[in-house]
């Protein structure tokens, strides 16, 4: 990332959306703010669906030169002509990933909130590791990933990081300078209009 006080913002969908209306709400944030990558993160195992959602979302992230990946369903990347794939367990699996894909290929990983997880993930070849909850959610054991995480991370590892999880104002203001990216979904797509909900969830960095 070339200015630090800028993290890229990538884009995460929500895990249920209807084909007749989430690619227009899509397509209206990407010409409305630049982002850098959106993952495809639905719920459903219907590999039909996710096809289908994948052929909307993908011809509007191409036409935008936007990257596209797909949360875990590592053997729908070249099947679906997607970027790459970000992968929900961290670096398991990670170097047979890479292997399957070719080093072309986008490989994220999720690791939580473990330093070591991430540590794991970079030295397998992610091209980027994802850290969070960074706010606080019901969800999940209730851990967060810390600032001092970050922190660390920016000092001693030079691989590319998204903070994602619950962000609110208060945390963009705080983690947007350390970090190359921002993760996020739920904070704007459950709002009445997610591109006003985005530009203001990045005032305090804008």
């Amino acid at each position: 990332m070339s200015d630090q006080d800028h993290p890229q913002i990538y884009l995460i969908t929500p895990p249920n959306f209807e084909l007749d209306i989430y690619p227009d709400l899509l397509a209206r944030v990407l010409d409305g703010h630049e982002i850098a990558c959106v993952r495809m993160a639905l719920a459903s195992k219907d590999q039909d669906h996710v096809s289908r959602a994948a052929d909307a979302l993908r011809d509007i992230t191409l036409a935008r030169d936007v990257a596209l990946v797909i949360e875990d369903h590592v053997m729908l990347v070249e099947r679906l002509g997607l970027d790459g794939v970000h992968l929900s367990d961290g670096a398991r699996n990670l170097r047979k990933v890479r292997k399957d894909l070719g080093d072309d290929a986008i490989i994220g990983a999720y690791c939580g909130t473990t330093r070591h997880d991430g540590i794991n993930a970079a030295e397998a070849g992610a091209d980027y590791v994802a850290f969070g909850p960074i706010g606080d959610t019901p969800l999940g054991q209730g851990e967060r990933a810390g600032f001092e995480l970050f922190d660390w991370w920016l000092e001693m590892i030079e691989l590319p990081i998204v903070a994602e999880g619950a962000l609110n104002l208060g945390l963009v203001a705080q983690f947007g300078p350390m970090v190359d990216f921002l993760g996020i979904g739920d904070e704007i797509w459950r709002q009445g209009d997610p591109l006003v909900a985005l530009k203001t969830l990045l005032a305090p960095i804008s």
